[in-house]
């Protein structure tokens, strides 16, 4: 950018034209090389601090960049707390903080509704689940509902919440280990594999402990609360139906009339919640011989402990459904 030769007010010397000529190139010259008021532009996020900065979709590949990624990365998971991350709708700021950062980790199976919107920077994205996305599975309910700050939106169109089959979560795991390889270079290579080697290990034994509560289970009908659970039945053979309801709000007449049409032909003795539920709504489950269990998604950051730890719970809940 060209600066602008300020004129001078007054003249304390006389020179000819052609020294005059000469005086003036210097300060031209510095001027044209001056550079723009304000801090030039960052061409990399990692500018910020030095280490490379990574965006996030959701939880779970937060906890798996941090946990394979540990010190050397800045991990950004923008998402409010009380929203859904598949559903959320990030500003402009954060929008331009993802094309920004070093590396994009996205879940995909449709999971952020609004990267179909904007344009991401194709080489620094990854999308963790492309490995199995010939074993999405398509939704076709179109009943629409809403919670949160999110607005209506529908279930229908290709499930999203990958990893709760753990299987699938290891290899959506593997993904980040390897974009993180790429790039911290053969100097961090090494600590990202021991990490993923551990991570691994974790993941891998609690899909074996689900695996034996599915065959304790042996397709006995269960009933969610919200349709979250796709990949999560079809790997540990749930025989699973969902119904619409939020752990917050107590289910109407109307909401009970639906769980009891399909009670009547799938007569389901307990209910997977997303969250801890109200006690009035575990009350009028408790009336129609349905008994309340949570197993958390993990979709967003829990308010206590990490993904590992909520996993754990999860399992050690149906374990003690079903013994």
């Amino acid at each position: 950018m060209r600066g602008r030769l300020t004129p001078f007010a007054s003249t304390h010397f006389t020179t000819t034209p052609m020294k005059a000529v000469v005086f003036l190139l210097p300060l031209l010259l510095l001027a044209a090389c001056k550079p723009a008021s304000g801090p030039a532009p960052q061409t990399s996020a990692s500018r910020n601090d030095g280490k490379p900065q990574v965006y996030v979709a959701n939880y779970p590949l937060k906890y798996f960049a941090e946990r394979l990624g540990g010190t050397l990365v800045e991990v950004r998971f923008p998402a409010p707390a009380d929203e859904d991350p598949a559903f959320w709708q990030p500003d402009d700021a954060t929008i331009s903080a993802f094309q920004g950062a070093d590396l994009i980790l996205m879940n995909g199976a449709t999971y952020s509704k609004w990267a179909e919107k904007v344009t991401l920077p194709q080489s620094k994205l990854v999308d963790t689940s492309a490995p199995f996305k010939t074993a999405y599975i398509e939704i076709k309910a179109e009943s629409t509902h809403s919670h949160g700050p999110g607005g209506e939106h529908s279930h229908s169109g290709t499930a999203f919440t990958t990893w709760t089959d753990l299987q699938q979560a290891v290899q959506q795991a593997a993904e980040v280990a390897k974009a993180l390889e790429g790039l911290l270079g053969e100097a961090g290579a090494k600590e990202v594999q021991a990490r993923f080697s551990s991570l691994k290990a974790d993941l891998e034994a609690l899909d074996q402990r689900l695996l034996g509560v599915g065959r304790r289970i042996a397709g006995a009908p269960l009933v969610a609360s919200h349709p979250v659970y796709h990949y999560l039945a079809r790997r540990y053979a749930l025989n699973l139906q969902a119904v619409l309801w939020e752990p917050e709000v107590v289910p109407d007449s109307k909401a009970l009339d639906g769980l009891k049409a399909i009670l009547a032909k799938h007569p389901a003795k307990w209910m997977l919640w997303e969250g801890d539920p109200a006690p009035e709504s575990v009350a009028k489950l408790a009336a129609l011989g349905v008994q309340s269990l949570v197993y958390d998604p993990c979709s967003n950051v829990p308010e206590k402990g990490d993904f590992l730890s909520v996993l754990k719970t999860n399992v050690e809940a149906l374990e003690k459904a079903f013994p």
